[in-house]
């Protein structure tokens, strides 16, 4: 951690080399109550067809928390996002050559000319072949489109629609200007391939980020920050490569959960002294799931404030969402609710029903499955209950959802109060429901 003089408020404009390595120097520290201000880059295409990056995204310089102990937790509210790219392009991968890359086409680029690891890169031209080595001159991009669309946004960044070919090139020759790339951001921009293989198809834009989170106790390549994308190093082939037991050093900061966006709360693991908060791969819009392996990934600019929480242990985060993102069985029960069920419990000889809250707790691992028994065991301990009665719990007044595929979800449902205020999160979930 820096020895920076604490500040109320940081400005990040600087990025990682891709991998979240809690050896390195952080910036800040910000004080408790503080505001973490930052200019995002792209995420996701950009930092893939750019094999100077070492993970599959490009996301800010971790920022200190003053008095972020291992074993503490930080709330960080996410105040503000707006996305300031023009158009970017998108869709689903492929890698065509294996020669390419070193067992993992996200972490371990090389080029399959001259071998060079890692290497600088220089475009030439637009289109899947422009991506080229600056030693020797091969083309160079371990991954291209199997069928991708370029997308540009109103002036609002309200809406959107996808390019033809003519205007999918266009976009692709001012590429620079159009993702709005960060100054320090070294990413190739994927405009630059200008895909246009599905046309005029339009959509609504509802930024969040991919990436928000703490920083892992060992290296990680910034994308496998998580238990699916985690998984790919176990026994990988290259300098990243980690034991299953050393995945448990991750904090799940790659979510891609949609609803990580304005408004809501995320709680997250302190795993390093300073906590080291950082973000990225700011998403246009984004259905459950991923589905199509990416979406429109754009740069922004972001507004949190963090909160430290003493002594909450955590393995993963907890997401309080906006009230209207929660599935409808984990909503807050509203007044008149209240008064039907008291009657209906006096009818039954009750004096009352449960008071309760909800909560989101995000589950991560190789497949869907156990990303699922994940999540349901980091709310088993976090809110001392046996898995059996969680499972009950999201079944009743909640609901699993999949945050991303292959291996991330959101275990959301109402709890008792006494176990929120046990665990020191009640104050945080009442402020976010106005209980």
């Amino acid at each position: 951690m820096t020895e920076n003089k604490c500040s109320g408020t940081v400005f990040v404009d600087r990025f990682t080399d891709g991998v979240l390595d809690p050896s390195k120097p952080m910036l800040g520290p910000v004080r408790d109550g503080g505001f973490i201000v930052a200019n995002t880059a792209p995420g996701c295409w950009g930092p893939m067809i750019t094999p100077e990056l070492k993970g599959g995204h490009e996301v800010t310089v971790p920022v200190a928390v003053e008095g972020a102990e291992v074993g503490d937790a930080i709330a960080i509210r996410i105040k503000s996002l707006a996305v300031t790219s023009m158009a970017t392009a998108s869709g689903n991968d492929t890698s065509p050559d294996a020669s390419r890359f070193r067992g993992d086409p996200y972490v371990a680029k090389q080029c399959p000319s001259c071998g060079a690891y890692h290497p600088k890169t220089v475009l030439e031209g637009i289109g899947q072949g422009s991506v080229r080595c600056a030693s020797c001159g091969a083309e160079i991009s371990p991954f291209a489109f199997t069928n991708g669309y370029t997308i540009v946004f109103d002036h609002e960044r309200g809406l959107a629609v996808t390019l033809n070919k003519e205007g999918a090139e266009k976009v692709a020759r001012d590429s620079q200007r159009f993702s709005a790339k960060p100054d320090h951001s070294i990413q190739n921009p994927i405009l630059t391939f200008a895909p246009s293989d599905i046309v005029g198809v339009p959509t609504r834009m509802r930024p969040f980020l991919g990436q928000l989170g703490t920083t892992p106790a060992l290296p990680f390549p910034d994308s496998h920050n998580a238990g699916d994308f985690g998984a790919f190093l176990v026994g990988a082939p290259h300098e990243f490569a980690k034991t299953a037991e050393e995945l448990s050093a991750r904090t799940d900061g790659h979510m891609d959960v949609n609803t990580v966006r304005a408004g809501a709360v995320l709680i997250c693991p302190v795993k390093v002294p300073g906590g080291g908060v950082y973000m990225g791969d700011m998403h246009a819009f984004q259905g459950n799931g991923e589905i199509a392996g990416h979406t429109a990934d754009v740069a922004g600019v972001v507004t949190l404030q963090v909160s430290l929480i003493k002594g909450l242990t955590l393995e993963g985060p907890i997401l309080l969402p906006l009230e209207e993102d929660l599935p409808h069985l984990a909503k807050p029960l509203t007044c008149a609710e209240k008064e039907h069920l008291t009657t209906l419990a006096a009818q039954w000889g009750m004096e009352g029903f449960e008071e309760d809250a909800p909560l989101t707790f995000i589950g991560s691992g190789a497949t869907m499955n156990e990303a699922i028994d994940n999540g349901l065991a980091r709310a088993s301990t976090v809110l001392d209950m046996t898995v059996p009665e969680v499972k009950n719990r999201a079944t009743v007044a909640g609901a699993i959802e999949i945050g991303r595929a292959p291996g991330v979800v959101m275990v959301t449902f109402r709890c008792p109060v006494e176990k929120l205020e046990k665990a020191g999160l009640l104050p945080l979930v009442k402020q976010q429901y106005g209980l």
